[in-house]
């Protein structure tokens, strides 16, 4: 009996091509804030995470959300550029996010168990109607947004959806040397 459970783990973890002891997972939050909105990407698990891209796609989101970086373009009135604020060094390129694009894409070169990886930016809901105005953003309305990593060896790309919380988890992310 002990055979057939080590056997079915194994079967159920090889399809990852990891070890139970392999895997981490990767949150992803948003914080509305004035001035700035912040978005911090963490491991929250005690393994390495290998070098990856990571997408935050706002298209599917309930307020319809896009980034407003400039004064000029699909934002309105208040405008924040994309500016890391924690964790610099863990990636080799930064986006060039546009005035009401609604995803951009990070290169992380490795995140390490428990590094955050933070950055602001304003972001904009285009909702004719909406609780909090135009410029300002409730948790709520990034709900159906989605965040998706690929890792650099081409593994199975991994997909996360923000909950009405505004938080992601990637789940089950496979983790490289330290």
């Amino acid at each position: 009996m002990k055979k057939m459970i080590v056997s079915a783990i194994a079967f159920v973890f090889g399809v990852w091509g990891a070890s139970a002891s392999e895997l981490t997972s990767i949150s992803v939050s948003f914080k509305e804030s004035a001035p700035k909105d912040i978005f911090v990407i963490r491991n929250i698990g005690n393994c390495h995470v290998k070098p990856m891209e990571l997408k935050i796609n706002l298209a599917a989101s309930q307020g319809q959300l896009i980034f407003d970086p400039t004064a000029s373009g699909a934002g309105v009135e208040v405008f924040q550029p994309f500016e890391v604020t924690d964790g610099r060094q863990l990636v080799s390129k930064l986006p060039r996010v546009r005035d009401g694009d609604d995803q951009l894409k990070l290169t992380f070169l490795s995140l390490p168990p428990k590094w955050n990886f933070a950055f602001t930016i304003d972001v904009d809901d285009t909702l004719i109607d909406s609780k909090l105005g135009q410029i300002r953003v409730a948790n709520a309305e990034i709900k159906g947004a989605v965040v998706s990593m690929q890792l650099q060896d081409k593994s199975p790309t991994l997909r996360a959806t923000f909950s009405s919380d505004a938080v992601a988890v990637l789940r089950r992310v496979p983790c490289g040397s330290s």
